[in-house]
């Protein structure tokens, strides 16, 4: 068992009585190890003499804290919980014996969702109706993990989970973390109902701050998502820029108002951020292969099957002389003209459509050399 502890004197000799009963009545042969991350109270001192394994930790934050301890484990299985006696630990042998079953991770869950029971009390409304219920649902959408309550920070994994994700993050995103990459890679993950109590710490508010750690989930969740950080929005933007230039082009009427020139300037800067995102969908998934942080993606592989650097160089190359040749065209206009004035808007039809092609062609060069070194390690 292994417990993040930051002043947690209030509470931290309830839970450590809860997990000693778990151990007698059902048998487990088990270490407490309390990972202390700077107590100033006494929560040292009541680890101590109920005979836990203080682990010190330097390094601040909740995964730091959590890191440690877990390294510092020396069973088969581990399970976490907070030290504010808001779990039951008396439940403890629930993870246990889903652990022993085969699971991999055995999340808790306090949301009747998924059979759990929230006290009155016990949770901030924000957190039950809103925070808590969104992020579950993206993180069973978007990363396809089996579980209804994704801030539960009660659960049990086996040490060589733990050894084969490679968590990195020393934050609270560390308990997404470990379920998203989990999901990712497709390890055992099942989830138990648990009973959430109020809080019993009187000495100091909760640890969790609700913008700053929603935020910091949002932040990650994306991060590991640059389907929708990036590819999404990027293909929306082209889609909406090739309609534009659709109308624009031959000055199309619409209730009333004519889509020009104007029209056809907003439309390219559609295109070229587009374009610019789903690059960035591209560069960011690659190095996240590379480097583990998500599993190899088969769509991704195809796409390096039949898309190399000299057919990006290619590509490029002929996308940026056709640009060159509107914009030549351009300037040939102007020569005509004797260098005087020239009719905008028939002159923006090629300079504007000139200046993209360009633009994504010079783009598409220097991106084929980029991933081209993402992708030498991933070989």
């Amino acid at each position: 068992m292994v417990i993040p502890v930051l002043n947690e004197a209030d509470t931290l000799g309830s839970c450590l009585r809860k997990v000693l009963a778990v151990f007698q009545e059902h048998g487990i042969h088990g270490e407490i190890i309390v990972a202390d991350n700077g107590s100033s109270d006494s929560s040292k001192q009541i680890a101590a003499g109920m005979g836990a394994r203080i682990v010190d930790v330097e390094t601040k934050g909740y995964g730091s804290a959590l890191m440690g301890g877990i390294e510092a484990a020396s069973g088969r299985f581990v399970i976490m919980g907070d030290a504010d006696d808001s779990y039951d630990f008396l439940e403890l042998y629930k993870f246990v014996e889903s652990l022993r079953a085969g699971s991999e991770l055995v999340q808790g869950c306090r949301f009747p969702a998924g059979g759990g029971k929230i006290a009155p009390g016990a949770m901030p409304w924000s957190h039950r109706w809103i925070g808590n219920p969104l992020f579950s649902l993206l993180v069973r959408k978007w990363f396809g993990a089996p579980i209804h309550d994704v801030y539960c920070g009660m659960r049990g994994f086996t040490k060589a989970l733990y050894g084969r994700l490679d968590l990195r993050c020393t934050g609270m995103e560390f308990a997404t973390e470990m379920i998203i990459k989990a999901a990712l890679f497709g390890e055992r993950v099942s989830e138990i109902p648990i009973t959430f109590h109020k809080d019993g710490r009187v000495a100091h508010p909760p640890h969790l701050r609700t913008m700053r750690d929603g935020w910091r989930t949002l932040r990650f969740f994306m991060l590991y998502s640059p389907r929708w950080l990036y590819l999404v929005p990027g293909c929306v933007l082209i889609v909406l820029g090739l309609i534009g230039y659709s109308l624009a082009m031959p000055a199309t009427k619409i209730f009333g108002a004519t889509l020009d020139a104007h029209s056809l300037l907003f439309s390219s800067v559609a295109i070229l951020c587009g374009y610019q995102s789903i690059l960035f969908a591209l560069f960011t998934k690659t190095f996240a292969v590379s480097e583990r942080i998500v599993p190899e993606d088969p769509r991704l592989k195809r796409f390096y099957e039949s898309v190399n650097l000299e057919t990006g160089l290619l590509c490029g190359t002929v996308v940026f002389i056709f640009g060159a040749i509107l914009l030549c065209g351009a300037i040939y206009q102007w020569h005509q003209a004797g260098y005087g004035t020239l009719s905008y808007a028939h002159t923006m039809r090629w300079v504007i459509p000139g200046s993209t092609l360009t633009a994504l062609g010079f783009q598409t060069v220097l991106a084929s050399f980029f991933v081209s070194i993402l992708g030498m390690r991933r070989k």
